[in-house]
Formats: C-alpha cells, sequence, structure tokens
C-alpha cells in the first residue's frame, strides 16, 4: 500500500528511489508540481491597493513627470492635462468649493468685495489660485490687505483689512472720503460718513492726520467744531457750528491748543460767543468779539 507523506511526493514502499536520476525532465519544463500562477504575477497579486496607496501613488507619478516634462511647450500642456485629471479627482473626493466667508469687511465693501472673489461653486479646492484671489481683493478701493485661506474640504475665507475712515475732504466743489495716510477711497459715498470730520482745501487731506489727533483730545472744542479748513497749504482755521473762527499758527499748532484750552478753562470762552480768536501769534490771545457784542 503506498505510504502518503504529507506535503511531499508519493513513493512507493516496495521500490526504492533510484540514485542519480535526474530531478528535472529538462531545462525550460515546469516541475509537475508547479504552481499553476507565475512567480511575478505571484507578487502583484500580493500588492498594496488601498485607496491610500493609490492616491499616493497617483501623487508620485505626477511628481516624477512634472520632473521630467519641466521644460518646453510640450511639457506645459501635458502638465496642464496632469493637473487637470488631479484636480477632476480631488473634487470626485469630495474636495470641491461649496462655500466663501468674507470677514472685515463693511456692509457697504461687501458686495465690490464678492465680485472680486470671482469663483465659481464646485471647482476643486486644489485648483484655486489664493494669490490670484487675493490680488483681485485687494485691487478694491475699501480693502487695504486681504489673506485668502482655504478650509477644507469645502471653504474659502477671504479676511480682509480695509482703509481707515479718517475724514471727509471737501476740494474743487467734491467730497471724498479719505484714509489716515491721507488717501482717497474709491468707492466711499461721503454723504454715509456725517460723522467723519470736514476738511476742507488744497492739501488739507495730506496735513488732516497730524491736526485730527489734537483736536480729538480736545472735546469741547472738537464738538463745536464744523470743518477745519487749510489755508495756503500752511496752516490751518477752525470754523465753528455757531461761525466763529479760530486761527491757528502754521507752526507748533499744538502749543496754540494747549493755550486756547487754558483759556476756555479759566474763561468759559467757548461758550460766551465771538467772532474770531487769532492764536497765529505765539505767546498771544486775540479775541474780536461777534457783531452782537461790540
Amino acid at each position: 500500500m503506498p505510504a502518503v507523506v504529507r506535503g511531499g511526493r508519493r513513493q512507493s514502499s516496495n521500490q526504492p528511489a533510484k540514485r542519480g536520476a535526474p530531478r528535472s525532465q529538462g531545462r525550460g519544463r515546469a516541475p509537475r508540481n508547479a504552481p499553476a500562477i507565475p512567480g511575478k504575477m505571484a507578487a502583484i497579486g500580493r500588492l498594496d491597493l488601498s485607496p491610500r496607496a493609490v492616491v499616493v501613488s497617483i501623487a508620485a507619478g505626477v511628481l516624477v513627470l512634472a520632473g521630467l516634462l519641466a521644460t518646453g511647450a510640450r511639457a506645459e500642456r501635458i502638465g496642464a492635462s496632469i493637473g487637470q485629471g488631479v484636480d477632476g479627482l480631488v473634487a470626485g473626493m469630495g474636495l470641491k468649493l461649496e462655500k466663501v466667508f468674507i470677514e472685515g469687511e463693511s456692509p457697504e465693501a461687501t458686495a465690490a468685495i464678492q465680485r472680486a472673489v470671482q469663483l465659481p461653486a464646485g471647482q476643486a479646492m486644489t485648483a484655486i489660485d489664493l494669490d490670484a484671489v487675493r490680488e483681485r481683493v485687494e485691487q478694491v478701493g475699501w480693502v487695504k490687505s486681504a489673506r485668502v485661506v482655504r478650509l477644507l474640504p469645502n471653504t474659502l475665507i477671504v479676511a480682509v483689512t480695509e482703509h481707515d475712515r479718517l475724514a471727509v475732504w471737501q476740494t474743487g466743489g467734491r467730497a471724498f472720503v479719505i484714509d489716515g495716510q491721507g488717501q482717497v477711497i474709491p468707492g466711499a459715498d461721503a454723504g454715509r460718513y456725517p460723522g467723519l470730520p470736514l476738511v476742507v482745501g488744497k492739501g488739507a487731506e495730506q496735513a488732516a492726520a497730524e491736526i485730527l489727533p489734537l483736536l480729538a483730545q480736545r472735546p469741547r472744542l472738537m464738538s463745536r467744531t464744523e470743518a477745519l479748513v487749510r489755508v495756503d497749504e500752511r496752516r490751518w482755521d477752525l470754523r465753528l457750528k455757531d461761525g466763529s473762527l479760530i486761527q491757528l499758527p502754521a507752526a507748533d499748532q499744538e502749543a496754540a491748543l494747549i493755550q486756547l484750552d487754558a483759556l476756555d478753562q479759566r474763561e468759559r470762552l467757548l461758550e460766551l460767543g465771538f467772532a474770531r480768536i487769532d492764536l497765529r501769534t505765539p505767546e498771544q490771545v486775540a479775541v474780536r468779539p461777534s457783531a452782537g457784542d461790540a
């Protein structure tokens, strides 16, 4: 009865194997008990085909092709085609634009900023050129600077810093809103800012940033001031709401305002009414009474 060896060949128990017999039946012929799948195909069957491995393999392939085809028009066309394919893959994975949030904008600037973003919904998040979006937003007159950030899987955040509104500048019969650097803010409607100080005349927009903080430190005087008029691009006249006029010097205007403050605290001058106060001469205050008091 033949003996069976687990995992080996079947041999007769009465006939020992012959010594010197060839181990194989010829070169190139597979052994009788060889596996049905060749070795290389069996190795392929053991490859990691998980989704993560597939994505990593695709990305590696893109990088290799980009390195090999880095120059020439043909390389650019192939690179663009590869980029579109990757963007399509990313969008298919759910990483596509659905929401855009704008932060830091004022109500009147919102519409202009939204038009500047110019991004259709549904495009791949990787296809968004963040620098291009930022540059378009910063071209909006209201915007001083902008920052654009992707928030995966489907959101873009546009954070803007707008120009500060310092004053309304009146010149040549027109009114403009200016910022702290004296720059006109394009698109700003001066009529919407009745609470801003009014500066008038040539050069007033550049000099306003120096005088307005000094007035802000003196609420009694600031509340009575209707407009600051630039005279000969050298000095200021303060035109008060009751028609009175305060003439400031060309130099050391803070010292003149300190002197006026001291006089007002002692005599309540701003409440008495006057036609003009001349502070142009250092250490002197010339007061002209109003017509009714003359």
